[in-house]
């Protein structure tokens, strides 16, 4: 059984520079509240291989998250996978980005989410919550991207 969500959203903003908003992965505070802190641990530009760090709350529990870029392919296509151990974690989660017209795209994100030890019991209540966010989170994202 998959354990994911996406969610889409239409931004007023040309592809290339939804792509290089969401490319920065420092932006990812500016929609999602669960991060707290976010940097990125490579150096040069958004690449297979880019590593960020951060830090996020959720259900009032902090932890420390490590993704790595598995995919990069500007302006459409970015995936990650994390390298942390949590207990619930993202093997592997992206976006995908269309240009609908000159001026606007749409943005799908997706996340599959992965179980460990005492995460197995609480998977289905981060996925459902997930599910319910997902609108709003897609939303978040073309707040942020038409404010940047």
């Amino acid at each position: 059984m998959a354990h994911e969500f996406s969610g889409s959203a239409l931004i007023d903003r040309p592809i290339d520079e939804v792509f290089a908003f969401l490319a920065d992965g420092t932006n990812d505070p500016k929609f999602s509240p669960r991060v707290k802190e976010i940097r990125k641990t490579t150096d040069g530009p958004l690449a297979v291989g880019t590593v960020f760090e951060s830090t996020v709350k959720d259900a009032g529990m902090t932890t420390k998250r490590k993704f790595e870029v598995i995919d990069a392919q500007a302006p459409t296509r970015i995936r990650w996978s994390e390298r942390s151990k949590n207990l619930i974690t993202v093997p592997e989660g992206g976006y995908d980005l269309e240009k609908v017209s000159d001026t606007r795209t749409r943005v799908t994100i997706h996340n599959t989410f992965e179980a460990h030890g005492f995460g197995k019991l609480i998977l289905g209540f981060a996925l459902r919550a997930a599910i319910k966010d997902a609108p709003a989170f897609a939303q978040r994202i073309k707040s942020a991207a038409e404010a940047s």
